[in-house]
This record gives structure tokens, sequence and C-alpha cells, in this order.
């Protein structure tokens, strides 16, 4: 096979022939795409089975000790953090630009080494677009930042479930799968968000929710618009028409337990006008040929429990809608401009909207304020990196202890040596 045949197929984008690849050319040839491909596959493996593994040695804690169980569980998921981590730490490096608007502004730090601080609260209800697959590992890692990347729970499809390994580890870690039939999940969520207001709600927990319910493609888009037009909904250019039923029944069940809601937009570089990040992104481009986003781009904001009407499902869903066309905005600004604006203004974080057109009309007065010196604070340009390698070797502790208490136990009873 000639070198040209090799570069067709490693382009493997629907898309190519719309212009380069917005993660660069192809960096590494077929050897070590082999090399990357075996180790990263090796490693991510060998990590979810040892998880799994831990897991499996603390389910009798569940029968002696609840709150202990959980807690066990909870640094289990903080392993999982740590793994995903370091694999996009080895395998799929990238910048990643962090900024917020006056909400959150004290709450995003720089530390002297270059890592990221987000000292956010230890509970909130998180929200963002989901532009693709990746969008949950950068969350999860900003969740790391916080020191709460053993207290994230994430409400996925139902069909994840079944992933080998992979599935009965998420449902160690309490996540909550839905199956988009509201009769059917409205329970189970019920069940899971109780267990989350336990012990009167003191108890750490991020949950992250994808109000879209899928990443952003050009079915999706589709879909959106024609149900916008049925609706009479503004449309969205960037994103998807968000859904309000599961976010809003979250928030109802843990609205005494939760003061904020965190707001995350998120943009990758290099992502052209009515192309998808999806198409591109791919694991194999991203981990194996060396193609990750050049930067990845993450915009917060909060809003406080009490200025969401809650109570109201029409009034919920048009605030929610609120918010994506906002969003939209943002990412209109991004496209324009590759960053993200920040605002200064106390009053731009809306409570209730009575008119979308109005609504349009000042989130347009907010995002095209000239970029002065003091109107806009600049990024926090960093890196998914550890703290420290000593924390790799925290996921070996409980199979290490569990093997050495093994051996003894067998050397004593048959009186063998410990080796």
């Amino acid at each position: 096979m000639d070198s040209a045949t090799w570069d067709q197929i490693l382009d493997r984008s629907p898309n190519a022939a719309a212009g380069a690849h917005p993660g660069g050319a192809v960096r590494h040839g077929r050897p070590r795409q082999v090399l990357r491909m075996t180790t990263s596959l090796l490693y991510f493996f060998c990590g979810v089975v040892l998880i799994l593994t831990t897991q499996v040695i603390g389910c009798p804690l569940y029968y002696m000790n609840r709150p202990l169980y959980y807690r066990y569980m909870a640094r289990t998921k903080a392993h999982f953090g740590v793994l995903i981590t370091t694999v996009t730490q080895w395998w799929s490096p990238t910048v990643i630009r962090v900024t917020g608007d006056h909400t959150v502004r004290d709450q995003l730090h720089k530390t002297k080494d270059g890592r990221v601080e987000c000292r956010f609260p230890e509970r909130l209800v998180l929200i963002a677009n989901h532009q693709l697959y990746s969008d949950w590992l950068y969350l999860w890692w900003v969740a790391y930042t916080a020191r709460m990347h053993g207290y994230i729970y994430i409400i996925l499809k139902e069909s994840l479930k079944y992933i080998p390994f992979l599935g009965l580890g998420m449902q160690f870690y309490g996540f909550i799968f839905m199956a988009r039939k509201w009769e059917q999940d409205k329970p189970r969520m019920q069940h899971r968000l109780s267990k989350l207001t336990a012990n009167h709600g003191k108890n750490p927990m991020w949950l992250l929710i994808f109000p879209e319910g899928t990443n952003l493609s050009h079915n999706g888009r589709v879909n959106s618009k024609k149900f916008a037009d049925k609706q009479g909904f503004p449309d969205l250019k960037h994103q998807l028409l968000p859904r309000s039923t599961g976010l809003r029944f979250c928030l109802e069940q843990l609205k005494d337990t939760v003061e904020w809601v965190y707001d995350c937009t998120v943009a990758y570089e290099g992502i052209r006008r009515g192309e998808y990040g999806q198409d591109y992104f791919t694991l194999y481009s991203t981990c194996i040929e060396g193609r990750p986003p050049k930067s990845v781009n993450l915009h917060w904001r909060r809003f406080h429990v009490s200025t969401i009407p809650i109570s109201d499902a029409k009034e919920f869903d048009l605030w929610l809608r609120a918010r994506w066309v906002e969003k939209d905005e943002l990412l209109e600004y991004y496209m324009q401009h590759n960053r993200f604006p920040e605002d200064d203004t106390e009053g731009s974080d809306l409570a209730t909207v009575a008119d979308d057109k109005n609504l349009r009309k000042r989130v347009n007065n907010v995002v095209a304020k000239k970029n002065v010196e003091g109107s806009w604070k600049g990024p926090i340009e960093t890196e998914v990196r550890l703290a420290g390698y000593l924390e790799i070797l925290d996921n070996f502790i409980v199979v290490i202890a569990t093997f050495v208490a093994y051996k003894l136990v067998y050397a004593a009873l048959y009186r063998l040596p410990f080796f």
C-alpha cells in the first residue's frame, strides 16, 4: 500500500472535502499509531478492570455500613477521574481555556504551576451544551480541579448501561440512566435523587445533565429545527433545543439541598460553521492519529435556584430556552472571535423572560460590547493534567491490600511461608 492510499484511509472524516481537519495534519505514522492504539487501550482497559475489581471487593459494605459503602464507591469514582485525566494528558493533550462571567469570576483560579482550580460549591447541578462525545470527559476533569471528581453523577441514556465493564462500573457510581420515556424514567430518577438528598443534602454532589439529550449532529439539527418551526420557537444556530422535563424534575427534588445551577458553554476550536465536531474528533483521530482539538473552551456562569421558575412547567421551559438562546449567542461570538466574551454587567443574568425577541436584543447588547481594557477578563489557559502522579498509585491500594490479606490468611491456615 503506497503512502497516498494510506493518507486517504487515515482521513476518515465524511466532511474532509469541506476543508482541512480542524485538529491539523495527522501527526503519527502507521507504526506509531499502532503503538499508541495498543498502549492507550491497554492502559485504559487495565485501569477499568482494576477499578471494577476494587468496586466488587467493596460490595459487602453495602449490607454492613451504607455511608461507608458510598464513600468507598466515591473513591473508586475518583480513581476513574484520574484514569481519564491521564488518558487525555498522555494521548490527546490540548489547550484548555476557561472563562466565566461575573457570577463565577472569583471561583476560577490558576495555580503557580499552571493548573486551573475551580472553587465551585460541593453541591450543584451542572448543565452544558452537548457538542460531542468528549464533553463529559472535560467536565469530569473540571470536577477533578475542584477535588469533586469522586462525587460527580451523570444522567445518561440507558443504552450505555450495557457497555461491557464500563456499564457495570457506572451503575456502582450511582449514575442515572434514562430510557427517554418519562413514565419509565420518572420513578427511576426519583429513586436516585432521593439518595442524593439523603443526610439532609450534606453529602457532596455534582449532578451533570445535558438538556439537549444527545450531542450535536446534522440529523439532530434538522430535527431540532423542525420542532422549533412547529412550536414557533426561535431556532438555534449552534445547538439543539433543550428538553426541560428532566432538568426541572431534578431541580424540584433537589431545590432544598442545592443553591446553584452552574452552566457551561463548550466550544471546540476549528470547527467551521455548518460542520460538526463529531465528524472530526473521533477517538481514533484524537488519540491515535494525534489530532485532538487545538483548544477546548469552557465558559462558566451560574444561577441561583431561587431565581429559576421551577414550580411552573411552561415558565421553566421558557427560562431554559432563554438560557440556550444566550448560549447560542456566546457560541456565535466564539465563531467570530475565536474566544468567549466575559461580561461585567451585574444585571446580565436574566431570571425571568417574558419575550424571546426582547431577550435576544438584550443578549446581543451584552456580547457586542467592545473589547476595551477592563471590559473582559482574559481566559485561564491551561491543560488537562494531574496534580501529581502519586494519585495513580492510589488506584492500586485496595487490590494490593486485599491480595496481601488473602496471602496472610492462606499462609496462616496452611502454615506456609508468606511468599
